[in-house]
């Protein structure tokens, strides 16, 4: 029995011991990109990775492709993101009946928005030329890439902490981190933006996710008001 528990505490601390040691890393990796790129776009220097995107773009396009890429860019926009998220809020609050869930939701969403709007304010760098749809505002970062980042990201962190099966786990998981990336060539092969800005607003994205989760985790003990998801109970034996 002893070693059973022994175990058991073992797995768990080395499981919060790799989940923490990638926080880290994914925090530290969003930083750097973020702050190499952005001094790069003050100091007025025309990155090569820019060029080059944009002509991988070119290479695989079709009139097929571009349908493709139009529906997956729909899925950051805020005619698809705003009423996901009130589906989502809803969803913890009369369903599963999570409270601290229904709360992560709106302050990820509209802080990575209100982030955005500044961001793109302080960095004020233009739009690229011959866009392939209409696009207005600024570029940097990319508001599609650091709201999917965020969004999305915020789902990857529920479905890791909620989806007990490690297969079906991962697969979510890894299906959504392909969607976040399709999102973001979506922007740089419609000419909306640059790779940079979708660079930059995925760092800029998965790094108010982290911030944004520690800080109501942290929130949320003080308080000492967790509400755990509600586990249905077991019919009672006859």
């Amino acid at each position: 029995m002893i070693k059973q528990i022994y175990k058991k505490v073992l797995a768990s601390t080395a499981l919060f011991t790799v989940e923490l040691l990638f926080i880290w890393f994914l925090f530290l990796v969003c930083v750097t990109v973020f702050l190499y790129i952005s001094s790069e776009i003050l100091e007025g220097d025309k990155l090569a990775l820019d060029d080059a995107a944009f002509d991988f773009a070119a290479s695989v396009g079709s009139p097929g492709f571009e349908s493709f890429i139009k529906v997956i860019t729909f899925f950051a926009s805020k005619y698809f993101l705003i009423p996901a998220a009130l589906l989502l809020i809803a969803f913890f609050l009369f369903v599963r009946r999570h409270k601290w869930y229904s709360i992560k939701v709106p302050v990820v969403a509209l802080g990575s928005i209100t982030l955005n709007v500044i961001l793109k304010f302080f960095f004020d760098r233009p739009r690229p030329l011959m866009p392939l749809v209409e696009a207005s505002g600024l570029s940097f970062p990319s508001g599609h890439s650091m709201v999917a980042a965020s969004f999305y990201g915020l789902l990857i962190y529920l479905i890791w902490k909620n989806v007990r099966p490690p297969a079906w786990r991962n697969t979510l998981v890894a299906f959504l981190v392909i969607f976040v990336l399709l999102i973001g060539f979506s922007r740089i092969y419609l000419r909306v933006h640059y790779a940079t800005d979708v660079l930059a607003g995925f760092s800029a994205g998965f790094l108010w996710v982290v911030i944004g989760i520690s800080v109501l985790r942290r929130i949320e003990m003080v308080s000492k008001k967790e509400l755990d998801p509600i586990v249905e109970e077991e019919p009672a034996t006859k």
